[in-house]
């Protein structure tokens, strides 16, 4: 059978346990050429009946799971691969409770599967963006309005917009790459610091009229909002329009999320927003079944002490 293209291809390919055994098998080992993941030794026997190898090197036993963040999870990989295809490749995101539905999970096992999915989409590169890059900051949390009084009362006289949100900061490539992050505070040491850190020497920042960008140590161009939103090749709408794409995730499809856990919600959708034109459905879904392997997260890790939302 070939391989899956689209998420009912997906749901039937992975359906037959073998099959999806030796997928996971393959994209983890070259050629299936085994390898012990907590000694490294290629000296094991098969144990067929349970899908298991037993090291010769280490003398224990490790599934495809071990060393990845699937590890210790009892739920099959047919239905992790399921959930994996629908986050990787839904634009605005799936829910835990959708995920609880749609394979039969709890809707705390389906919430702690898809942190761990954010974890493997999670890109590290820090190579530094060129070209003309957009930057700009949003403040992400819910509407003062919505708040309960005695939260407005202590922020009432501060800034509206931004009063008891979290700070996120993020840069365009043109035609590239977006790289997003959560921040302690927006001063200007802190935006500038990011941008010496990840735009290239060469490049072009373009900025909204924000004075804490001025003093940047590169080419800048700024667009000023209350006069005009694009003004020839200057404007920032690009980073903007990212903005949009996250908060209708955050506020559409999750709701509520606690700033303990934006960041991972920020990786998911800059992994789809950086993927969306050189891959289709089923490289989406390869490249995060690949990120899983090396990566490991204890619920306790991930939640700190606080509940699943």
């Amino acid at each position: 059978m070939k391989t899956p293209h689209t998420l009912q291809e997906a749901i039937i390919y992975f359906s037959d346990v073998q099959r999806c055994f030796e997928y996971a098998v393959n994209l983890r080992w070259e050629n299936g050429a085994v390898i012990c993941p907590r000694c490294g030794s290629d000296k094991h026997s098969f144990i067929s009946t349970r899908r298991l190898w037993s090291c010769k090197g280490c003398k224990k036993q490790f599934t495809i799971k071990v060393g990845t963040v699937m590890e210790d999870s009892p739920i099959s990989l047919d239905k992790w691969m399921g959930a994996m295809w629908m986050l990787a490749n839904c634009k605005n995101g799936v829910s835990s409770y959708e995920v609880h539905r749609s394979l039969g999970i709890t809707q705390k096992s389906a919430w702690f599967m898809l942190q761990r999915i954010r974890l493997a989409m999670h890109d590290d590169d820090s190579t530094p963006l060129g070209g003309i890059v957009e930057m700009d900051e949003t403040f992400v949390g819910g509407k003062v309005k919505n708040m309960h009084k005695a939260k407005r009362a202590k922020i009432q006289g501060k800034l509206q917009g931004g009063a008891g949100k979290t700070v996120v900061v993020g840069m365009l490539e043109r035609g590239g790459r977006v790289r997003a992050g959560v921040v302690a505070e927006r001063t200007k040491a802190i935006l500038l610091e990011i941008a010496h850190a990840h735009v290239a020497p060469d490049a072009t920042l373009m900025t909204d009229a924000l004075r804490d960008y001025q003093g940047v140590n590169l080419a800048h161009e700024v667009i000023n909002h209350a006069e005009a939103y694009v003004r020839g090749h200057v404007h920032t709408n690009g980073i903007e329009s990212f903005w949009s794409m996250l908060k209708r995730s955050l506020g559409g499809t999750y709701i509520s999320v606690e700033p303990f856990h934006l960041f991972r919600y920020i990786d998911e959708q800059m992994y789809r927003y950086n993927n969306r034109r050189d891959y289709n459905d089923r490289m989406r879904f390869e490249n995060v079944m690949a990120g899983v392997f090396g990566k490991r997260i204890t619920y306790a890790e991930l939640t700190g002490g606080m509940s699943a939302h």
